[in-house]
């Protein structure tokens, strides 16, 4: 397979995980298998939501990965900018946290940190969700590179350094699943480089033998999110299994499987993802011309990111 079959995969799985979680979004567990006995998930719509209608995980997401391109490069202002627009046209769905800092009329370098030096915390997956296109764009670049970039992406709207770290893991799992190699064999390294004042607890979240029942949070957190994203990918064999599991873990579903998404997309490639779902996905884009955006549309963004 190739790395852009994966790179595709990786950004159109996450956003396919997202909308197809979405209308489970806050439900409790096994509501999805209760829906889909067979497995086979539909995209069913309900909750506001239509069916095959992405969040604002993915739309954050996109903001990003056209931000690297127009820019060339990581251009952190331009990025803020861009969130800024998109929370001030009423998006359907934004995260608390990210509402907050987006809203607040601090600059993109203080925002962040204001808020979360005000409230004490600021741990939200909201980090995480958006991550597709920046894991596959700054990939060829190396651990190193791939890290930094999270950290600071992520910074921009989450004060809070475990954010931080747990969307610079997500980016080198994503960095090693596009090279082709298992993300749970990487996962001793990749702990390894996460800062050793966060380093014990996402090594909890992360080890073989823990179960989503074991998250001592909801899985809004940043822990827990990423924790049951490998756990749901380190225990299926398809695509397809892994959205199952993770969507019927309930709670926060939409970035929940749109975080497994990313990973088993770009472990299993964009051929592993049903045309059943891929078909009606659509991305609105408040605030940005008021598009929307396609499958294709998602396929043609991760192939200039990869390249």
């Amino acid at each position: 397979m190739r790395t852009i079959d994966r790179a595709v995969g990786a950004v159109l799985g996450s956003a396919v995980g997202d909308a197809l979680g979405a209308p489970f979004e806050f439900g409790l567990p096994g509501v999805f298998r209760e829906r889909f006995p067979d497995g086979r998930g539909e995209m069913c719509g309900g909750g506001g939501w239509d069916p095959g209608e992405a969040t604002d995980d993915t739309q954050m997401a996109v903001l990003v990965g056209e931000s690297l391109l127009e820019r060339g490069g990581l251009d952190l202002p331009d990025i803020f900018r861009r969130f800024r627009s998109w929370a001030a046209a009423d998006p359907k769905d934004i995260g608390l946290q990210t509402e907050a800092v987006l809203s607040s009329g601090d600059s993109w370098d203080t925002a962040a940190a204001l808020h979360f030096q005000l409230n004490g915390r600021a741990a939200g997956n909201g980090s995480l969700m958006r991550a597709s296109t920046s894991a596959v764009r700054f990939a060829a670049a190396g651990p190193e590179a791939t890290r930094d970039a999270a950290r600071r992406i992520a910074a921009l709207t989450h004060g809070d350094a475990a954010a931080w770290e747990g969307t610079a893991l997500l980016h080198e799992l994503v960095r090693v699943a596009l090279l082709g190699e298992d993300p749970s064999a990487a996962l001793p390294e990749a702990l390894a480089a996460v800062a050793p004042a966060h380093r014990a607890r996402w090594a909890v979240v992360l080890a073989p033998d823990w179960h989503p029942d074991d998250a001592t949070e909801f899985n809004g957190a940043v822990w827990p999110c990423l924790g049951s994203a490998v756990w749901a990918l380190r225990t299926t064999a398809s695509f397809e299994d892994a959205l199952a599991v993770a969507i019927d873990l309930g709670g926060d579903t939409d970035t929940v499987a749109a975080v497994t998404g990313m990973l088993a997309g770009a472990v299993h490639g964009a051929g592993a993802i049903p045309a059943r779902w891929t078909d009606p996905l659509q991305v609105p884009l408040p605030g940005h011309g008021s598009r929307t955006l396609r499958s294709d549309d998602l396929r043609a963004l991760a192939t200039a990111l990869i390249a």
